[in-house]
């Protein structure tokens, strides 16, 4: 490559430059993207950690706690649990209406102290609840979504919850 003494670039290097600059522009895009959906997903994270802690301490709103110690079907959750997350599992569902891609999470727990399907589902409802919940904190969402978090948003996805799988 050889510029003249007139300040004029070589056909050359403009094609490098533009190369380069739309190359950088691509790969921001790519990495943003992927960068949204790790945030989540650590998001995701930490609301499960947060759902099995209350969970597993068993610390519950004066109005929960009320109710659950003068039920007797519900007064197991008043016992401290010893909860442990195995993984988060994501799928991907396609869109959504507002052009969102939609995303499924499959939170695999396990608790040797739970041994009925109703306290299996009680406290898998917690931890999606905090799951969801964690991710519309994260991307300042609760305005468009309902008072449970269902579906939780993020700028390019939607997020919802299958039920935990407890192993």
């Amino acid at each position: 490559m050889k510029i003249d003494k007139k300040g004029q670039m070589t056909v050359e290097l403009i094609l490098l430059v533009s190369f380069a600059i739309i190359s950088a522009m691509i790969l921001a895009n790519a990495v943003m993207d992927s960068n949204e959906l790790n945030m989540a997903m650590a998001s995701a994270r930490n609301g499960a950690y947060e759902g099995i802690s209350s969970n597993g301490l068993a610390i519950y709103p004066k109005e929960s706690f009320d109710n659950y110690s003068t039920d007797p079907k519900k007064q197991f959750l008043m016992r401290q649990k010893s909860i442990k997350i195995v993984k988060i599992s994501e799928t991907y569902k396609g869109k959504d209406n507002f052009n969102r891609t939609r995303i499924q999470l499959k939170i695999y727990a396990s608790c040797p102290n739970l041994k009925t399907k109703e306290e299996k589902e009680s406290v898998g409802d917690r931890i999606n609840y905090n799951v969801r919940k964690s991710i519309t904190n994260s991307f300042k969402t609760e305005n468009i979504t309902n008072k449970l978090f269902n579906p939780a948003f993020s700028n390019k996805y939607s997020f919802t919850t299958a039920n935990v799988v407890w192993v």
